[in-house]
């Protein structure tokens, strides 16, 4: 794997000839959950022609990479820091070579590319968005569920617990607890104990909670609990991280009202 030095990146201005003369461009890909079958059509097309690859680490299925063309210079971003990503984005598109930037599930949910594209746009650097399947909707498909059931739940909540990376307080986990809605949290089963906590000062103690570590991945692994039981279970499992955590009704409907879409007195422009 290519060692780069670090370097100060410059912020230039692009709005002379360089638009002109580049050629390279930088395509963000949505790897999915895990599964490489779960890897759209298009990001398999986008990885098959890159000149580079800049992959997430041990969250991206190492299969994917084989899709990748033997020329390929292939870097792993988990040994990276931003400013050496942004360096081979800045002069291997100056050299017109295309680069495959690799993230896990979709990139829009947690996959921190907000500042690479700030990045790109200030530097006049091509770039494209190609969307994958998020491990939130890996994770619900392993528990066979839908996540908006009507008369249960009909929103869904996608959030974290505050760490390292701060929150504002008017998203606290105990702030969204109060709608009682479907709640997905990311990054949070290392705290397991906490966002319990917080839970439970909205949520009854009864709560059906499911934590999924690595879903579609084939050492997938599911805990299912209650508000009241669910940490000492994921304690017991000694999950620690690549997990997401559900917590909602919809996971152990009693009873399940039939949508609306399909009832036979329900009529719309393609059914009478």
């Amino acid at each position: 794997m290519k060692t780069l030095k670090s370097v100060d990146i410059k912020y230039k201005n692009y709005y002379t000839d360089r638009v002109d003369k580049m050629k390279g461009k930088v395509i963000f890909i949505g790897a999915g959950p895990g599964d490489p079958e779960l890897l759209t059509i298009k990001g398999q097309k986008a990885i098959k022609n890159a000149d580079i690859i800049i992959y997430a680490g041990s969250l991206v299925n190492k299969e994917i990479l084989n899709y990748a063309k033997k020329e390929a210079e292939i870097y792993n971003s988990a040994s990276m820091n931003l400013k050496e990503i942004l360096e081979v984005m800045d002069k291997e598109t100056e050299k017109g070579k295309n680069i495959a930037r690799v993230h896990t599930g979709d990139p829009s949910i947690y996959g921190a590319i907000g500042e690479q594209i700030q990045f790109l746009k200030k530097n006049r650097i091509q770039f494209e968005i190609i969307p994958g399947v998020s491990s939130l909707f890996g994770t619900a498909a392993a528990l066979e569920t839908e996540l908006t059931l009507p008369e249960i739940s009909q929103t869904v909540i996608i959030t974290r617990p505050g760490g390292r990376t701060p929150k504002p307080q008017k998203e606290a986990i105990k702030e969204l607890a109060k709608h009682n809605a479907t709640m997905c949290i990311f990054l949070g089963v290392h705290m397991i104990e906490k966002v319990v906590d917080e839970l439970s000062k909205h949520y009854t103690p009864d709560t059906p909670v499911a934590v999924v570590k690595k879903a579609t991945w084939k050492d997938q692994k599911i805990i299912k609990g209650t508000l009241k039981n669910i940490a000492d279970k994921v304690k017991n499992a000694k999950i620690e991280k690549t997990a997401i955590i559900v917590v909602g009704e919809v996971l152990d409907p009693q009873t399940i009202t039939p949508s609306k879409l399909y009832d036979p007195e329900f009529t719309h422009e393609y059914r009478k």
